[in-house]
């Protein structure tokens, strides 16, 4: 399957900063800009990141969920279709068994799975799908929306998503779970059809909300 090339380390920034004296377990994902600034007549260096853009879409029981609603969780976060006949299956997987293996941390986690077919993919489609995997998560949303700016969401998580219809299911996309802080921040990146990167997610995760917010 035809994808968009190595897009892990792409980043779009913006005007959002974070300090560096922050002490971290994790990296943040993409390039950064240093921004330049008189502070009482000192010139002080900031360092700029990549954040994920403010979003808003319908989820499978047809209630908008915003970004703002989301704040004071960390996200883990895919993108997907409900007819891709190809990876989505095993992502949706490694996604449930994620989900189940965190089940202690469920209040401080919030799952997401954007629909890059939304003309398809309608709240009661999604719910069919989520029955067909016997889902029973609370914390997981399936969220559908405007087409074009899901694409162009994907990108600002380090994925991918086009239609194409060269390939099985009409659509292009990478297979890339992502872990996003508290601040916006993207703070890893990983093959959500394998295991053992699945695997290194729930490590990096935990790691993450006991070292960085006090959360065991």
């Amino acid at each position: 399957m035809k994808f968009f090339g190595l897009i892990i380390f792409f980043a779009v920034l913006n005007s959002c900063s974070h300090s560096d004296k922050v002490e971290r377990v994790l990296p943040i994902v993409g390039d950064r800009d240093i921004e330049y600034k008189i502070v009482n007549g000192k010139e002080v260096a900031d360092t700029i990141y990549h954040h994920v853009p403010e979003f808003n879409y319908i989820n499978q029981d047809s209630v908008w969920v915003s970004s703002k609603s989301l704040k004071g969780k960390v996200w883990v976060t895919d993108f997907f279709f409900t007819k891709c006949p190809t990876i989505c299956p095993p992502m949706t997987s490694q996604m449930k068994r994620l989900n189940e293996n965190l089940n202690d941390l469920a209040s401080e986690i919030q799952f997401l799975s954007f629909s890059i077919d939304p003309d398809r993919d309608s709240p009661s489609v999604l719910r069919d799908y989520i029955k067909s995997y016997t889902i029973k998560a609370k914390n997981w949303y399936f969220l559908t929306g405007d087409e074009d700016a899901t694409h162009l969401l994907a990108k600002e998580f380090f994925n991918g998503a086009e239609r194409n219809e060269d390939v099985d299911g009409g659509f292009g996309h990478t297979s890339y779970f992502a872990i996003v802080d508290h601040s916006g921040l993207v703070r890893g990146i990983y093959d959500g059809t394998k295991s053992e990167a699945v695997d290194k997610l729930e490590m990096d995760l935990r790691k993450l909300l006991e070292f960085e917010y006090g959360i065991k």
